[in-house]
C-alpha cells in the first residue's frame, strides 16, 4: 500500500497544529534567558527568531496578517511577512502572532507572559480570516460560554460593550448565577481605567488588576477554571484578535470597539476607510472568521493555570495550550525537553541550537 500524500489528508490541521506548538515552545525556551534582564526588545527579537526558525520547516503558505512591533516599534514579526515553505500544494493560513504577550513582565521577571500564535485557513468567500484593525487600542468586553448562552436566550442587545458598567455586570452575574459581590472582574491597571476601577469597586465586585498580558486576561473567562468571570477595558488591538481566536475555540465571546487615542489616529482610521466603523461593535465571529482556526500559546512565566518554563538538572519543562475552533478541544500540553538533546531552530543561525540553561547563560 502506498503511503498517503499529506496534501490529500482530509484534516491537515490535525498534523500542522503541533508544529505551531513547537514554534511557541521554541520562543518560550529562547526567551527564558532574558527573564528579568530589563531588555524588552532583545527578548522580543529572540522569540521572533525562534518562531521564524520553526516556520522555516513547516510546509504551509502562511502570511502574517497581524504582527508584532506595530505599537511599540519592537523587533518582531510583521504584517505581510511570509512564513512557511510555500510549496505549491501547501495549505494557506492567515497568521496572527505575538512572540511575547507581556514583554514588560518578561523584562521584570514577573508572571503572566505567553508566546502566542493564531492561524486560520480562510473558508471560501473569506478574503482574510483574522481581522486586521488599523488602531493601537480597542475597548474590550470578554466573557465565557455560560454568559454568552444566557445573553442569546435574552437577545444579544441586552449586553453591549457601550452600556454602563452598572448595567453590564449585573447581567453577567445573573448569567453565571452568581451574586454581584462574587463576580470576579479583570482590568488592566492603567491610568485610563481609573474611573472604571472605581465604578467596579463601588459595586462590590472582586477586582483583579493586571499589569500586562492582555491576551491571557481576555481568554480566561472562557477557560475552564480560569478564575475570571469577565475582562473589561481598553487594550491592544492585535491582542484582541489573538484573544478572539482563542475565545472562538472555547465558545465564549469578546466584543470590541476601536479606541483612537487622539485626533491624529482618528483621522488615520478615516483615511484607512474605517469612518463607518468607528462606532461599530465587533464580535468574536467578526474578528476570527470560520471554523478553521488554531490557537496555541506557551507560558514563558507563570500564568493562571499555565505554569511557565521550568528547569531541572536534565529537562526544560514547558506548558502549552492548543485549541481548534472546529472541535473545541482544549489540550494542555506539558513537555519535557531533554537538555542533552533539545535544539531550537533559529532563523538567525539557519540551523539548530541547543537550549541555553539558566546556569550557563551568556548573553554578552
Amino acid at each position: 500500500m502506498e503511503r498517503y500524500q499529506v496534501e490529500n489528508y482530509p484534516d491537515i490541521e490535525r498534523i500542522i497544529q503541533f508544529d505551531f506548538v513547537r514554534a511557541t515552545e521554541g520562543a518560550a525556551l529562547t526567551v527564558y534567558r532574558w527573564l528579568g534582564r530589563g531588555e524588552k526588545e532583545k527578548a522580543d527579537a529572540a522569540a521572533s527568531d525562534a518562531i521564524r526558525g520553526m516556520f522555516d520547516l513547516m510546509d504551509i503558505r502562511g502570511e502574517v496578517v497581524i504582527g508584532e512591533g506595530i505599537k511599540d516599534k519592537a523587533p518582531g514579526i510583521f504584517k505581510g511577512e511570509k512564513l512557511g515553505r510555500w510549496t505549491e500544494n501547501a495549505p494557506l493560513y492567515d497568521i496572527a502572532v505575538d512572540p511575547i504577550d507581556g514583554t514588560t513582565n518578561v523584562a521584570k521577571g514577573s508572571g503572566s507572559s505567553l508566546s502566542v500564535i493564531a492561524a486560520a485557513s480562510p473558508e471560501p468567500g473569506v478574503e482574510c480570516a483574522l481581522l486586521d484593525i488599523p488602531c493601537f487600542y480597542v475597548m474590550k468586553l470578554a466573557y465565557g460560554p455560560q454568559v454568552k448562552n444566557y445573553i442569546r436566550s435574552l437577545g444579544v442587545d441586552c449586553l453591549k460593550l457601550t452600556s454602563p458598567v452598572d448595567e453590564l455586570l449585573p447581567i453577567i452575574a445573573r448569567g453565571l448565577r452568581k451574586r454581584l459581590t462574587d463576580l470576579v472582574v479583570c482590568v488592566l491597571d492603567r491610568p485610563r481605567h481609573e474611573r472604571l476601577i472605581k465604578e467596579i469597586r463601588s459595586m462590590g465586585c472582586a477586582l483583579r488588576l493586571i499589569s500586562d498580558g492582555d491576551v491571557t486576561a481576555a481568554m480566561l473567562p472562557s477557560l475552564p477554571a480560569g478564575g475570571i468571570d469577565v475582562y473589561i477595558g481598553i487594550g491592544g488591538a492585535p491582542e484582541a484578535v489573538l484573544a478572539a481566536a482563542a475565545i472562538k475555540c472555547l465558545g465564549g465571546e469578546i466584543q470590541i470597539m476601536v479606541w483612537p487615542k487622539d485626533e491624529t489616529e482618528r483621522q488615520f482610521l478615516i483615511e484607512q476607510g474605517w469612518e463607518d466603523r468607528l462606532n461599530q461593535i465587533f464580535y468574536t465571529d467578526d474578528l476570527a472568521k470560520g471554523g478553521n482556526i488554531i490557537f496555541c500559546a506557551t507560558a514563558i512565566t507563570d500564568c493562571p493555570g499555565i505554569p511557565g518554563v521550568r528547569f531541572t538538572d536534565k529537562y526544560a519543562i514547558t506548558t502549552s495550550l492548543l485549541m481548534r475552533a472546529k472541535n473545541r478541544t482544549i489540550r494542555k500540553i506539558e513537555t519535557y525537553h531533554n537538555l542533552n538533546y533539545k535544539t531550537i531552530r533559529l532563523r538567525s543561525e539557519m540551523g539548530e541550537k541547543l537550549v541555553s540553561t539558566p546556569k550557563f547563560n551568556d548573553i554578552l
